[in-house]
């Protein structure tokens, strides 16, 4: 991991977010834990704890693609981003997503005051519709996870079996829902300011 590249960051203002993202199963959340785990002052900061409830998907008609971009509250996670940019002296608190109950957590995980580095992660952050231009803007650089296409649909089929589907379901939810938005997440990559391969 490119914790020198970090440090460099660090050495220029007082507190820095770095953004992860990378199509679905590429290990974003696995390396933007490793970033945060090597650094006293660090917090991770998922994307997910800004899905949208199951009932307003529900109401949406969105609930059987939930994890595509408008399934995100986009701008709450904006909103986030500019307190923690801004915030010198409260603890912000941010939300999570928690995979047991496939749902997001309000107020889980805390920003202090004392943190320099964040690291959040999450599949659009380079994505060129609004409000998420807005999102890259806030961060200071973004990187972009690369893994070989059939290692991560094999990731993506084990994550949804070990969370209640059957390995048909799995494989259906992968070509009908990760797929088209990987495939959009990919075409963002030269927007990256960093690859991390692997």
């Amino acid at each position: 991991m490119d914790t020198a590249r970090v440090e460099a960051l660090l050495t220029r203002q007082r507190r820095v977010l770095l953004g992860i993202t990378g199509p679905p199963g590429a290990g974003k959340t696995r390396i933007a834990e490793e970033i945060a785990s090597s650094f006293d002052d660090a917090v991770h900061l998922p994307m997910d704890g800004f899905h949208l409830a199951d009932p307003e998907l529900r109401r949406l008609g969105r609930l059987d693609r939930k994890g595509a971009i408008d399934t995100f509250d986009a701008y709450g996670y904006l909103a986030l981003l500019d307190r923690i940019r801004r915030e010198a002296k409260e603890t912000v608190y941010a939300p999570a997503f928690d995979r047991d109950i496939e749902q997001p957590v309000a107020g889980s995980i805390a920003v202090p005051p004392d943190v320099r580095l964040v690291v959040t992660e999450g599949n659009y952050l380079l994505d060129d519709d609004d409000p998420w231009p807005a999102i890259a803007a806030r961060l200071d650089e973004v990187w972009f996870v690369d893994v070989a296409p059939d290692e991560r649909r094999r990731r993506l089929i084990a994550r949804h079996i070990e969370f209640g589907k059957t390995r048909e379901q799995a494989e259906a939810w992968v070509r009908a829902v990760d797929e088209p938005n990987a495939a959009g997440i990919e075409k963002c990559r030269a927007e990256a300011d960093f690859v991390v391969t692997g």
